[in-house]
């Protein structure tokens, strides 16, 4: 881990990124505070921690820019009390950050590799209301109720039928839908009753979901 002193300037300077683009949340930007990067990226990039650079962690996978990761969270507007389904893990930063906003967090990802380094940052971090699990992503979660708000972070080819169901009426969904072989977009789905507003948001850089869960990592 960077020293303090580092980790705060890292922070600092995402603060006033985030500011310019209109991103002042305080809850929020506490909960990203109070969850420092640096425990989350491989020790060869803890001086990229606050950029925002994707970088590259385990199985493949990469861990989003502390810029987007922060935005994705501000449009996905979680509240005190709220369930919470990540589909995503990856280093496990920011389901780290929706335990400290939210109620309770259910956070999956296809790699048991991912999920046990992510359970452990989480232990170290001391928090207890966020669940990992090895999972398909495919279909969300299935057996565990509805969610206030679903966050994923690999992107589906069109826009998954489960969050009908997952979803309670209010509910946010957050997902990168695929927009061409090598781009995707960020696409918000508020339930209102059983009507869904749709609002494109940005580009983004994930990568296509891949269906059933890895064997071998």
């Amino acid at each position: 881990m960077k020293s303090a002193m580092v980790e705060k300037e890292g922070f600092a300077a995402l603060v006033l990124r985030l500011r310019s683009e209109g991103i002042n949340d305080l809850d929020l930007l506490t909960a990203v505070e109070q969850t420092p990067r640096s425990l989350f990226v491989p020790p060869q990039y803890a001086d990229q921690a606050y950029s925002s650079r994707s970088i590259p962690i385990e199985c493949g996978a990469f861990m989003e820019g502390a810029d987007l990761a922060v935005r994705l969270l501000a449009h996905l507007h979680v509240k005190p009390g709220q369930r919470v389904l990540e589909i995503g893990t990856g280093s496990g930063f920011m389901s780290a950050v929706l335990g400290r906003l939210s109620e309770r967090v259910m956070s999956i990802d296809r790699y048991k590799t991912l999920v046990t380094a992510a359970q452990r940052r989480l232990d170290n971090l001391g928090l207890r209301n966020v669940v990992l699990r090895q999972a398909d992503g495919s279909h969300g979660l299935t057996g565990e109720g509805t969610f206030d708000r679903i966050l994923s972070t690999a992107a589906f080819p069109t826009m998954p039928r489960f969050f009908a169901e997952q979803l309670v009426s209010g509910g946010v969904l957050l997902a990168p839908l695929m927009t061409g072989e090598e781009s995707c977009i960020i696409v918000r789905l508020t339930k209102t009753g059983s009507r869904f507003d749709r609002e494109d948001l940005f580009e983004v850089p994930y990568l296509p979901l891949v269906p059933k869960m890895a064997s071998f990592l």
